[in-house]
């Protein structure tokens, strides 16, 4: 097995430059620190997708991290480490590997701008083309390593044992009598070791899936293999697509390995399975993964993906603040940041958690990542949610730095002429950042005689998420709120959404403007999301509500947004730094539409007059009453939940539906006992919705345990309206919301109208 050539064949990079300035290595220098700056080793290993490098601890001979796990490369002293350690004169020889999930980035000095650039331009193009492999090159990719890594003297060949730490290695606890069967029937040579074909025989038998073989069967009418008409008679049959043989035939081109099944226009079974794994063919309607939504409506028409607290990395009471944080939410699709602002040292305001230990970033930082980073993933327009607690002096630094860094891109005056009356459009805001913070005055004074000029300087602050709020009200009887002093600079720059108490649902209606918006904490928000729902959703579709997680909530863990946003709430904003359902949700709410981060509310949520009411349900518009058949059929190469060799899951589905409270329900199989390979449940369920354009699905796969809580796997959350039907794949997620590469369950979904 001449593992190395078929890696980069694989790979689609043999005798690439830039893979062998990689497999070569050299030495760069690590930054920690001020002090700590230590020449170190790197290296691709041999299987293209492992990076290598040596550590000068006692123990830790050496030091590996997947290709798979870099987020991100980073050319310059991009990174708040590189910023804070070292001279601006290493400028071009700085770079920085930026990773998924909660690892630290990795800070480095080449020793010349030329060579620092040919580790970023390499790491980044085989980060691309890991990212480009197909389906069915990852799962071979898997084998293959899993395959390396079994064959221990690295002799080419796998003895018996080694057979067994494969199984292992790809989660598969196979009884010894299984193991020794598979092995004797591949070892044709009856030499005691598997070697070339006989490999090609093991993976085979490995990759046989009973469940697609039916379904190929039965579709499968010419020859042994399924014809383009075939094809098209599955399509709209099982999967019920609008398919015609032009699809088929595309099919055909995309997935069919075997040259000469592609030139007669058939399907091989090697060939459907790559249909099935294909993302176009995949449980999300492809249709949704593209902006698909009308964007010219008014903003407060669209659920906005909101973050609190975005400075925070961990927990509020002593985590790290860093940059970094909004760079990852933003990448996540996020559209309105927090940043809470206090006076620092030098004049130059600087953003934390007040009263609490957690490190401090400064504000300039902060909107420098913030304007970087703000429209990689979504054009559509970025809200700064100011928290501010400075002295006016530092207030007009924040207006100062604001104006220069975001310059034309920054909203200071309404769009078109004349006082609005409404939001503008995401459309229309492409591009622009809003700030949402405290103002002296009416926006309509700016249209008035110039003789009306600011009403008071004085402003009072709610201090938002901070538990103060609580003790300053018991002392409200006693003492006014304290006073907060605002800039003139700042203030000006609150276009479309200024800060306001809430007093009421009538209250807002006879004497706020549009623009003018109360922010309301978790348990306030879902006694009125309860309470008066209908109320609410009228309130919302004139103006906008931002919801945020009790100040109790130290471990900044979250709320669930689903009864929020049942109720029109537009930001309703999560820890994104944490990760459990209720971000799962989240990031499932927003998967669809480009991932722009606005899901345009439905039409009955839109209309001032609406009568809709998610606890009640009366007759409408919004009852459109479906019913869900999933069945679970089988998952494929789940992960190890532990580490050690020896654990294999014991997997369950659950298959959950989130939305009003009449159409949340969750149903689950029965677990798998020792295989996470191929287990297969086939079990069917059947869900009731009334309200199916609020409705989440949400799949969750755990690893059984009679003793303790069972614990996550991976899972997959999308709206219900952009289920594809039919037999289906569906990718699963780690917790931070990365993808598991070569993990998936198969299903097959129906969504039918009630009877």
């Amino acid at each position: 097995m001449e593992t190395n050539g078929i890696e980069k064949k694989r790979n689609g990079l043999e005798g690439d430059a830039d893979l062998q300035f990689l497999l070569q290595g050299g030495d760069l220098l690590k930054v920690r620190s001020t002090s700590w700056k230590k020449t170190r080793f790197f290296k691709l290993q041999e299987d293209c997708k492992t990076m290598w490098h040596e550590s000068k601890k006692t123990f830790k001979t050496n030091q590996t991290f997947s290709v798979d796990e870099i987020s991100g490369v980073r050319m310059g002293r991009q990174s708040e480490g590189l910023r804070k350690y070292t001279e601006e004169q290493v400028e071009g020889r700085c770079f920085s590997i930026m990773f998924k999930g909660r690892r630290k980035n990795l800070d480095l000095i080449a020793s010349s701008e030329e060579e620092a650039r040919k580790w970023v331009n390499s790491l980044e193009k085989i980060i691309s083309n890991l990212n480009n492999l197909t389906c069915q090159q990852k799962t071979e990719h898997w084998i293959y390593s899993c395959l390396r890594k079994a064959d221990k003297n690295k002799d080419d060949k796998l003895s018996q044992s080694e057979v067994q730490n494969f199984f292992r290695l790809i989660n598969l606890d196979v009884d010894d009598d299984y193991a020794e069967m598979l092995f004797k029937k591949c070892d044709k040579s009856k030499s005691g070791y598997l070697a070339g074909e006989e490999i090609e025989h093991f993976y085979d038998l490995l990759t046989h899936r009973e469940e697609i073989d039916v379904i190929y069967g039965e579709y499968a009418k010419t020859t042994g293999f399924m014809s383009s008409e075939n094809l098209v008679e599955f399509l709209l049959k099982e999967q019920r697509e609008k398919a015609t043989l032009a699809d088929a035939h595309k099919i055909i081109e995309k997935c069919e390995p075997d040259e000469n099944v592609k030139q007669k226009k058939l399907l091989s079974k090697d060939g459907f399975l790559m249909y099935v794994h294909h993302p176009e063919a995949w449980i999300l309607n492809p249709v949704h993964k593209d902006v698909y939504q009308d964007m010219s409506q008014p903003l407060n028409h669209y659920f906005i993906s909101s973050s609190h607290n975005t400075y925070l990395m961990e927990d509020q009471l002593k985590g790290p603040s860093s940059t970094e944080a909004y760079i990852r939410a933003l990448l996540k699709g996020c559209r309105c940041v927090e940043l809470d602002c206090w006076d620092g040292d030098d004049d130059e305001p600087v953003i934390y958690h007040g009263y609490t230990f957690t490190s401090k970033i400064l504000f300039k930082d902060t909107i420098k990542a913030i304007k970087e980073y703000a429209f990689k993933t979504s054009d559509y327009p970025v809200i700064l949610s100011l928290e501010n607690h400075c002295s006016v002096k530092q207030q007009e630094v924040m207006a100062h730095h604001m104006s220069t860094i975001l310059g034309s891109a920054l909203i200071t005056a309404p769009l078109g002429d004349g006082m609005p009356t409404e939001f503008p459009s995401p459309e229309e805001l492409k591009g622009k950042f809003l700030i949402k913070g405290k103002r002296l005055n009416k926006l309509e004074a700016t249209f008035a005689t110039k003789a009306a000029a600011a009403d008071d300087t004085d402003v009072t602050e709610e201090e938002e998420s901070n538990d103060e709020e609580e003790k300053e009200e018991a002392k409200e009887s006693s003492k006014k709120k304290k006073k907060l002093k605002l800039a003139k600079e700042l203030s000006d720059m609150v276009i479309y959404c200024k800060s306001v108490h809430f007093h009421g649902f009538e209250d807002a209606r006879q004497n706020l403007s549009f623009y003018e918006m109360s922010s309301f904490k978790e348990g306030k928000a879902m006694k009125l999301a309860e309470e008066s729902a209908n109320a609410y959703i009228r309130h919302n579709v004139e103006k906008l509500s931002r919801i945020y997680p009790a100040g109790s909530r130290t471990d900044s863990s979250n709320y669930n947004p689903v009864p929020l946003w049942n109720a029109g709430c537009q930001i309703v904003a999560l820890n994104f730094q944490t990760t459990c359902t209720d971000m799962d949700l989240n990031l499932g709410r927003f998967v669809v539409n480009g991932k722009s981060g606005y899901i345009l509310k439905p039409a009955y949520m839109r209309d001032i007059a609406t009568e809709f009411d998610p606890i009640t349900l009366t007759r409408g518009d919004w009852l459109k009453h479906k019913t869900l058949h999933v069945m679970v059929i089988s998952a494929h190469q789940l992960p190890k939940v532990n580490k050690k060799k020896s654990s294999i899951v014991d997997p369950l589905v659950k298959v959950q539906v989130h939305g009003v409270p009449a159409d949340v329900a969750e149903k689950e199989t029965n677990a798998v006992d020792n295989n996470g390979f191929n287990p297969s449940w086939n079990e069917n369920f059947q869900f009731d919705v009334y309200v199916p354009d609020l409705a989440l699905v949400r799949f969750v796969v755990e690893d059984y345990d009679s003793t303790s809580d069972n614990e996550f796997v991976g899972q997959y959350t999308l709206p219900l309206s952009s289920l594809k039907m039919g037999y289906r794949h569906v990718p699963l997620l780690n917790k931070n919301g990365d993808l598991l590469p070569s993990a998936g369950l198969f299903v097959h979904i129906m969504v039918i109208d009630a009877e």
